[in-house]
């Protein structure tokens, strides 16, 4: 199903194919006559995870004279899935990429593009250190193989203005779907007197593009669900009461004008147009750099159906890092794959860009106390 979402006109791959092959080095150079060994690392496009990322290639190029790495961000196109299985079919991926999404891991392997991290000895050692035991099925290929080194985290939740809220006499958290409709109705306003609405309780993308859909069915349906995902017997249910109760809730808002059926330009809960937002820790540094002094914010759990009982879920938007099987230098990508998730690398991640590690006692760790 995923492959064909993320199928490409033969127009598309071709721009990709074209700009994809200039963008390694694999010419060595020479220091003290030992052969410089050079990596291209792809990482994300967003420019907080692009300053991350050059900060740790020249701290990691510093640090090592024979191994040199070349950072740039993955090429852009209408998902990072579409260009990586692009240039998985061309063969022109980089050693290591850092925005690997599981949901397309099994298209990647199929593919044969990837290199298998349990082949190295120490990997065991490393992800049984790093990741929780509970999670680490999740990030398992149907092979029993690793495939992906678990990175970070961007659970999905809704922002919040503090101030409308306040203005409007409602208090966070708003637990469920009729507590979210009852504020819903004051926070729905025609501000400036006009007849016309200008403020509204929330926003999704209406784009009909698959990975938008993470972004506001998925995460509720999760949520009703009690963790649950749309898999059956490893056949895709969407009908089903817990997917019904999203589509219903979702259509409350549209029917009642508590969610405008438009295309935003620029972000609306910035300027105070919206009083929720459906998005992850990625947001919050964006907000701290861009918005209004008067702007106040919290953050609450995607509601969950009335009569839920029990811990609320979310989407747990993971990305990972993964070595490609074009790579002349496995034992020098994974070494340098180890560096990214090291504990420093962790903290800056954390600092700069707002994400979380998928790292065990990240709470109790001495290292991140500071942080949070």
């Amino acid at each position: 199903m995923l492959r064909k979402l993320l199928s490409l006109n033969k127009i598309t791959v071709l721009v990709l194919l074209v700009f994809i092959t200039g963008c390694r080095n694999d010419d060595p150079k020479k220091v003290a006559g030992q052969d410089i060994i050079r990596l291209s690392y792809w990482c994300a496009s967003n420019p907080r995870e692009t300053e991350l990322a050059k900060e740790l290639v020249a701290a990691w190029n510093k640090q090592n004279d024979f191994v040199k790495v070349d950072v740039q961000p993955i090429p852009s196109s209408q998902s990072s899935e579409e260009v990586l299985l692009a240039a998985i079919a061309a063969k022109t991926t980089p050693d290591i990429c850092s925005n690997m999404w599981p949901g397309a891991m099994d298209d990647f392997i199929a593919s044969g593009g990837l290199v298998r991290l349990d082949q190295f000895s120490d990997f065991e050692e490393y992800i049984m250190a790093r990741v929780p035991e509970n999670l680490l099925s999740s990030f398992q290929a149907n092979d029993g193989h690793y495939y992906q080194l678990p990175w970070k985290t961007n659970p999905t939740m809704i922002v919040y203005n503090k101030g409308l809220f306040k203005k409007a006499g409602v208090k966070a958290p708003l637990r469920t779907y009729s507590e979210f409709l009852a504020a819903a109705e004051k926070l729905t306003i025609d501000k400036d007197g006009d007849g016309k609405i200008d403020q509204w309780m929330n926003y999704r993308d209406i784009k009909p593009i698959w990975w938008q859909r993470l972004f506001d069915y998925y995460p509720f349906y999760i949520g009703a669900s009690g963790g649950g995902t749309l898999f059956k017997q490893n056949v895709i249910n969407f009908n089903n009461s817990h997917s019904v109760e999203v589509f219903d809730f979702f259509r409350t808002l549209y029917e009642k004008k508590y969610m405008p059926v438009t295309d935003f330009q620029g972000n609306q809960f910035l300027t105070q147009a919206l009083a929720t937002q459906i998005t992850g820790p990625y947001f919050i540094g964006f907000l701290k750099q861009y918005k209004d002094e008067s702007l106040d914010f919290g953050v609450m759990p995607i509601p969950v159906p009335d009569g839920y009982k029990g811990p609320v879920y979310s989407l747990g938007d993971f990305k990972n890092i993964s070595v490609f099987s074009t790579t002349k230098y496995p034992e020098q990508a994974w070494k340098f794959a180890k560096y990214l998730i090291s504990a420093k690398a962790d903290l800056r991640l954390l600092q700069i860009t707002g994400q979380i590690p998928v790292r065990k006692n990240l709470l109790s760790d001495s290292l991140y106390a500071p942080y949070f």
